[in-house]
């Protein structure tokens, strides 16, 4: 069964690559997935990274959580499901 975890504290210049080839060294790892601001298209400093295995998962939050990754501490834990948020209204007076 695979394991998706959750990658916080990303420098901005990381690539969904530079991220794959790194947590491979944890286990096999079946997608990568770097998050971007939809309107600018900048990385957000977060992202995702699903194992194909749950000890692999497990072995990546041991190698990466806390330790140093280009600069910055990666923050690495199990992902939580995302939950279902109410409809925000549309708010006509917002600057875009």
């Amino acid at each position: 069964m695979s394991k998706k975890l959750y990658v916080g504290n990303l420098p901005f210049s990381t690539t969904t690559e530079s991220l794959k080839e790194s947590f491979q060294k944890a286990g096999e790892v079946e997608d990568v997935f770097v998050m971007t601001d939809k309107m600018t298209g900048r990385p957000r400093g977060f992202g995702f990274v699903t194992m194909v295995t749950d000890e692999g998962g497990q072995s990546a939050i041991d190698m990466y959580n806390d330790k140093e990754f280009e600069g910055r501490r990666l923050v690495v834990n199990e992902a939580r499901p995302k939950e279902d948020r109410p409809r925000r209204p549309f708010n006509r007076d917002r600057q875009y």
